[in-house]
């Protein structure tokens, strides 16, 4: 008979560790230590690396965007090593939440993209690279990267089910409605066709 206490204890662990490495802004820690001044108040305000990218400092929107998905999938790996596939869905979860309210700063975050794709690479990197590759798609077509991100984060239900990876469908699906919801102001203006694309200044 498994310890469900020790079971328990382990997956607060778990949660614990994956959203406090979620948490990290990296966006605004990124920009602050190249003088590029404060992320949120810069362009849309938002600490991710479509904002970081509005400074004019590719190298520095690149890094945001490798460091918030690795973050994601650092959780998601160190949880699975560490108490198996539960509960790197765990580390899923609770890493995406802490880009999207981190303690750090007031539970003010980021949109989630980068961190979405980087847990999805590591529970199933045939799941994330079909995702991945979506949002490259929708992006080269559009140039619009709110659009890219919601047709990425709503086609990744798809992909698990198309590729045989049914037993994270749940996750997923919560995943990419929690993408869905902070993405409302995109989708409002996306329907009134006033989005601007990639190297606009307002967002």
């Amino acid at each position: 008979m498994p310890d469900f206490h020790a079971g328990t204890a382990v997956l607060v662990w778990v949660a614990a560790v994956a959203y406090l490495l979620g948490s990290v802004p990296f966006g605004l820690v990124i920009t602050r230590a190249l003088g590029l001044g404060d992320l949120r108040r810069i362009g849309s305000g938002n600490i991710g690396a479509t904002n970081v990218l509005r400074t004019g400092n590719r190298a520095a929107a690149a890094a945001t965007l490798g460091l918030d998905a690795a973050k994601g999938a650092v959780a998601v790996l160190l949880a699975r090593a560490w108490a198996g596939p539960d509960a790197a869905q765990v580390a899923a979860l609770l890493a995406f939440l802490g880009h999207l309210y981190p303690v750090w700063l007031g539970f003010r975050g980021g949109k989630g993209v980068a961190t979405f794709l980087g847990t999805l690479l590591a529970l199933a990197w045939p799941v994330g690279l079909a995702a991945c590759a979506t949002w490259a798609v929708a992006f080269a077509a559009r140039r619009i990267s709110s659009l890219a991100a919601l047709v990425a984060a709503g086609t990744a239900p798809i992909w698990v089910l198309a590729l045989g990876r049914g037993q994270m469908l749940a996750l997923v699906i919560i995943l990419a409605a929690l993408v869905f919801l902070r993405h409302a102001a995109n989708i409002a203006r996306l329907r009134a066709g006033t989005e601007p694309r990639t190297g606009a200044r307002k967002a």
